[in-house]
């Protein structure tokens, strides 16, 4: 089950950040933009959820883990995953609005 867990937020990490980046260098072409934004909200909102499908994940695993410290450091792992994953999927969401006052700033 880690494994799953561990597969979805290297996912994450690979795709979130290429939407984001795509998202602000998408400004020439109107429809291309407004595609890239859907894609963007639909791949933030499974991000989301699969982040509050891992700290749930890893709430039971702690909860369930009857004081084995082996079962705890698992515990851990996994929620230190998600938060991870929390802190990826914030940055890609916010990494066009970054870009574009970058750009603003530059005079480009």
């Amino acid at each position: 089950m880690n494994k799953k867990i561990l597969f979805l937020i290297l996912a994450e990490v690979l795709i979130l950040p290429l939407v984001g980046q795509a998202q602000a260098l998408s400004t020439t072409i109107p429809e291309l933009d407004r595609i890239l934004d859907n894609i963007g909200f639909v791949v933030t909102g499974i991000g989301s959820a699969l982040i509050v499908i891992g700290f749930v994940v890893a709430g039971v695993m702690y909860l369930t883990s009857a004081g084995s410290t082996e079962k705890m450091g698992t515990a851990k792992k996994a929620f230190i995953a998600a938060l991870i994953g929390a802190v990826i999927v914030i940055l890609a969401t916010t990494a066009g609005t970054l870009i574009n006052i970058i750009q603003n700033i530059l005079g480009i």
